[in-house]
């Protein structure tokens, strides 16, 4: 089973890989679904392709992300249309960066290459980003896929990302 985080030499965008003992199509329909291993706290549709939907936590991160591409079974992109972190100075960090979800197959295994394009070490949020995707990939994504129950950020309560402002001082 791979668990692994990188930064890519040739990109240095963030980049997460899983491997889950479900079909591509069980992974492409559960990763769609943002509620159900990033956080409740989303407006609008998140499986429609160019529909964009809201994302927030507190006041600490909002974004609008877009679905632009899905290949059933192998493949979804999402673009960071805004976004707005109160931690970092330049807030043009996240803006027209992309989550892209690869999925193959891997014998009776899929597995799920996770890039987010555009986040490089050089950005502020990097550390914070990097130990957040760490988690909702790792743990609330791969868990969402394989069992039906993920970790996602509670509707109007603190959860995963509440332990990562208290870890940075970002309240």
């Amino acid at each position: 089973m791979k668990n692994a985080a990188t930064v890519s030499t040739e990109s240095k965008s963030f980049t997460a890989t899983i491997t889950v003992n479900k079909s591509d199509m069980e992974a492409f329909h559960a990763i769609k679904d943002f509620r159900g291993w990033w956080s409740e706290e989303i407006e609008g549709n998140t499986d429609r392709l160019n529909e964009t939907f809201f994302y927030h936590y507190k006041d600490i991160h909002l974004c609008k992300i877009k679905l632009i591409e899905a290949v059933p079974g192998k493949k979804l992109v999402y673009q960071v249309v805004e976004n707005q972190f109160n931690f970092i100075t330049d807030q043009s960090e996240w803006v027209n960066t992309k989550l892209i979800f690869d999925i193959s197959s891997e014998g009776n295994a899929t597995e799920i290459r996770f890039t987010h394009e555009g986040l490089v070490p050089a950005y502020e949020c990097y550390q914070v980003c990097n130990d957040a995707w760490n988690g909702y990939i790792h743990n609330s994504l791969k868990n969402f896929i394989a069992s039906g129950h993920g970790d996602p950020n509670p509707k109007d309560k603190d959860g995963f990302n509440a332990e990562l402002a208290e870890k940075w001082g970002l309240r």
